[in-house]
């Protein structure tokens, strides 16, 4: 049994360096064609979701619904069955706002589920930003101004709240010519 050498040529010193610095070079423009290629697509919002809970201050509760706390307010917090006092903005997760309120009264339950539990986390005076993701928005229906299955973020400030019981005996004594306890003027 016979064996056949094969010659083998030294290479030139440096060529190795030369070739991993071209590996490394071709990886990093194939990288920022990547990085072009996503600017201005929108992430999906599972995934604008996913990589907003994991940010600094975000709370995602069991729901979904996700929010932060800007500012924490002080005392209990309104039930399904108030009617709260909030300032707020709406905007998409490109920036449009498509609703701004500075004070509005609104009953908690009478708002899309996402905007209803983040209320029940505040207390009065705290200033919350939500991220409500479509299944406790709008869903697949397209509403106004807001796509279907769009995240809505939302920036709300909780002024106070009132049982619905008590607006009710409120709007009952004013019709009567009476003053509630403790209004103004009284």
């Amino acid at each position: 049994m016979s064996t056949t050498a094969v010659p083998l040529h030294p290479i030139a010193k440096g060529s190795l360096t030369r070739l991993w610095v071209g590996v490394a070079a071709v990886a990093l423009a194939a990288g920022g064609l990547a990085w072009a290629g996503q600017r201005g697509v929108e992430p999906s919002p599972a995934s604008f979701l996913v990589h907003n809970g994991g940010e600094e201050g975000v709370v995602t509760t069991g729901s979904g619904l996700q929010f932060k706390v800007l500012e924490e307010g002080a005392g209990p917090s309104p039930t399904a069955a108030d009617v709260a006092l909030v300032g707020y903005k709406g905007a998409l997760l490109d920036g449009t706002v498509f609703d701004e309120n500075p004070q509005t009264a609104m009953p908690v339950d009478g708002v899309v589920p996402g905007f209803s539990e983040g209320l029940q986390k505040m207390k009065k005076g705290g200033k919350y930003r939500l991220w409500i993701p479509p299944q406790l928005g709008y869903g697949e229906q397209a509403a106004g101004p807001i796509p279907a299955n769009s995240v809505l973020v939302f920036d709300v400030q909780l002024h106070d709240f009132k049982s619905k019981a008590d607006i009710m005996r409120m709007q009952q004594m004013m019709q009567q010519g009476g003053m509630p306890q403790g209004a103004p003027g009284r």
